[in-house]
């Protein structure tokens, strides 16, 4: 694991150092520089690599925190659920089956209005058991409260994280909210990052204050109450609120982000790549960026006007954004590394998403086809990023094309 002590001259200047680092270690150094107070741990892959690089950083004196491994995954979530109403700063998170072994505490969490930041590294769901990368997992919370976001990199990594907490923690949301990974390609892949110094930080991020919603002995409030069935009604429409902001919170600490650290993110939603006069474009969410980039800088060469939009949030689904972009494309084909049996043109969740959003926000109609691939951590190839795109053209003409494939299946 990477050595984060900083040379004596770089201490005095307070300066930004670089560090060849993975994924989930950049994680872990967010919540380092945010001083997070509790973090709860139990092993399941890939998520494991960021619980045990914070283990180390404990260990080594670097990081302050409680730092407790629990016995299950139900109980890692729970603890920190706790914690976060009794004023801690808290982080945990895991993978696969692990996070839906969690559901119960996952599913409460937001309607208790915790700002609770979890990291997801994607896995696929047994059976068959797998340890490659799918977003099942995390999208299973899709509809309960949670925010949702995919990360490219390990800097983008670490940047999103500080962001997150920023977010969750701002008084007018109070969420929980949840860092997607894709296993391996970002947990385990090493790149160079820069790593803020704690006073940039700290100028970044306040303390967490819960004010009058603080649970202490010496502040008489109730945490998830029972109410009768008359009132739930007016208890899910306080959460939904939640919603009707978030985009706008999620502006505002991006652009306090670019103030303080210099990195801009642009649209904080998501990616353009190459879109400038793309004729049709290519969308997808996390790793999937890099065959894809690579594979559409090949077909610019052979003078092919096709571009790449990465979705970074995908709770809130900023629909209307979405909508204004997509609508200038002739075609467009979403490449969902996801599965939802039984949905609308038996698509994935992403394309469903995108076609909704299409529907209510867009001002033409340019046809939506949706791919499912790379599932259990398959690669997503150059040549597969070809084929999806000479089908989009091919809908882009007018010639009618399945509304759902799957690519690179073997057979």
């Amino acid at each position: 694991m990477a050595t984060l002590t900083l040379p004596v001259e770089e201490k005095k200047k307070g300066t930004e150092q670089e560090a060849l680092i993975t994924g989930a270690e950049a994680i872990a150094i967010a919540c380092k520089l945010a001083n997070v107070d509790v973090v709860t741990a139990y092993p399941i892959r890939p998520y494991d690599t960021v619980m045990q690089y914070i283990s180390q950083l404990v260990a080594d004196g670097e990081m302050d925190c409680e730092y407790i491994v629990a016995e299950g995954e139900h109980s890692q979530f729970e603890i920190v659920k706790h914690a976060s109403v009794c004023g801690a700063r808290v982080f945990c998170g895991s993978s696969g089956v692990g996070w839906m072994y969690a559901m119960e505490a996952l599913t409460v969490t937001p309607a208790l209005r915790i700002p609770l930041i979890a990291m997801v590294g994607n896995r696929a769901l047994d059976d068959p058991g797998a340890f490659g990368v799918e977003h099942n997992d995390a999208l299973a919370v899709r509809d309960l409260g949670w925010m949702l976001t995919w990360v490219d990199s390990a800097q983008e990594a670490l940047d999103t994280a500080l962001i997150a907490y920023r977010v969750a923690e701002d008084r007018r949301m109070f969420v929980p909210l949840a860092i997607s990974c894709d296993g391996a390609f970002l947990t385990h892949s090493q790149a160079l990052v820069k790593i803020p110094t704690a006073e940039q930080v700290k100028k970044f991020l306040p303390a967490y204050n819960r004010g009058d919603l603080l649970l202490h002995p010496d502040n008489v409030i109730s945490v998830a109450p029972q109410v009768n069935e008359d009132w739930v009604m007016e208890i899910r429409r306080q959460n939904f609120a939640v919603t009707e902001i978030a985009c706008d919170v999620i502006r505002e600490v991006y652009a306090e982000f670019e103030k303080t650290f210099g990195r801009k993110y642009g649209n904080p939603f998501f990616e353009e790549y190459m879109t400038e006069d793309a004729e049709v474009v290519l969308l997808g969410m996390g790793t999937l960026s890099t065959p894809v980039k690579v594979a559409i800088r090949k077909m610019r060469e052979q003078g092919k006007k096709v571009g790449f939009v990465r979705l970074r949030w995908f709770r809130p689904f900023a629909g209307k954004e979405i909508g204004k972009c997509l609508e200038r494309f002739k075609a467009i084909g979403v490449l969902d590394r996801d599965f939802s049996f039984g949905s609308p043109d038996l698509s994935g969740v992403v394309a469903t998403e995108v076609r909704s959003a299409m529907y209510s926000n867009s001002k033409t109609r340019p046809p939506v086809i949706g791919f499912i691939g790379g599932l259990g951590g398959r690669e997503v190839t150059v040549p597969d990023v070809e084929s999806m795109t000479d089908i989009v053209f091919q809908a882009a003409q007018g010639k009618a094309q399945p509304l759902t494939q799957w690519i690179g299946l073997r057979g």
